[in-house]
């Protein structure tokens, strides 16, 4: 990679003015592109900052994929750049709906954290490309703040029938969704039992004690998924790298909650106000 990317010796399309406003998004678009180019694949990005309150995967967020994939060849094959803490589990199954219908050639590219549900929506692809400083996480819910796991195993009389039906039917919900994702795609031929033990692991408390658990690239092929390991100096490792980067920057210097970008779209999502 040159030292001086992206430098070129044509001036851009637009009016310096409006490209010099725009430059950190073409920046960013231009290294997609490099991207792409390498893999022969579309590059699309969900980008969440994930030290700002609220940027979680919400029922907004499938909109915004569409149009990525949208603007992406018919049924070609897609990288997913994703970068979240997680988020509500309905979002999450209307994404995976969204990107399973968009293409069945589908990697998800994780270079820092895909947590909690964040995780559930790495498993749609045929594999998940990870490295060193990668994470995913477990996928047990939680609700209002407080995880399932605790409601269900509470003392008796402690919670209210209410309290845990609605635990039962999340925790239920998430297990059934990661489950269905495996059979049916990356684990697609494995048997039943086998995914069911494995959806176990990260869906409740008996293997990890913390939903802020890390689950790195080694950790996650020891469970039984797809990963590609890839190394600090791989080309293509490299570059994610940097394009990370270039989110984690622009949302913090620009207010940003997320970033959806690809090629051909770039749609943000502000931040919220902080509050007084």
């Amino acid at each position: 990679m040159s030292n001086c990317f992206p430098r070129g010796t044509d001036l851009p399309a637009q009016s310096p003015l409006f490209w010099v406003t725009h430059k950190d998004r073409y920046l960013r678009q231009l290294l997609i592109k490099d991207i792409e180019a390498d893999t022969s694949r579309s590059l699309v990005v969900y980008f969440a900052d994930c030290n700002v309150a609220g940027a979680q995967l919400d029922g907004n967020d499938d909109v915004y994929v569409a149009e990525l994939l949208n603007a992406c060849p018919k049924g070609g094959p897609v990288d997913l750049l994703l970068e979240t803490n997680g988020g509500l589990t309905d979002a999450t199954e209307k994404i995976c709906a969204v990107l399973r219908a968009a293409t069945s050639d589908l990697r998800v590219i994780v270079p820092r954290r895909a947590k909690s549900n964040g995780t559930v929506i790495a498993m749609c692809g045929k594999t998940i490309v990870m490295g060193m400083e990668s994470e995913l996480g477990p996928i047990d819910p939680s609700i209002n703040g407080v995880p399932v796991e605790f409601v269900l195993n509470a003392p008796p009389g402690t919670m209210s029938v209410i309290d845990l039906q609605v635990a039962e039917t999340a925790r239920k919900q998430t297990q059934k969704l990661a489950s269905d994702l495996l059979s049916t795609g990356m684990l697609k031929g494995t048997a039943p039992d086998e995914i069911t033990a494995l959806v176990n692991k990260i869906a409740t408390r008996d293997k990890y004690h913390s939903h802020g658990s890390v689950i790195d690239a080694s950790e996650a092929a020891s469970l039984g998924l797809h990963v590609t390991n890839l190394g600090q100096d791989d080309p293509l490792w490299r570059k994610v790298g940097l394009l990370r980067a270039m989110y984690q920057v622009d949302c913090a210097n620009y207010g940003y909650a997320k970033i959806f970008e690809g090629t051909r779209v770039s749609l943000v999502v502000a931040a919220p106000p902080a509050k007084p």
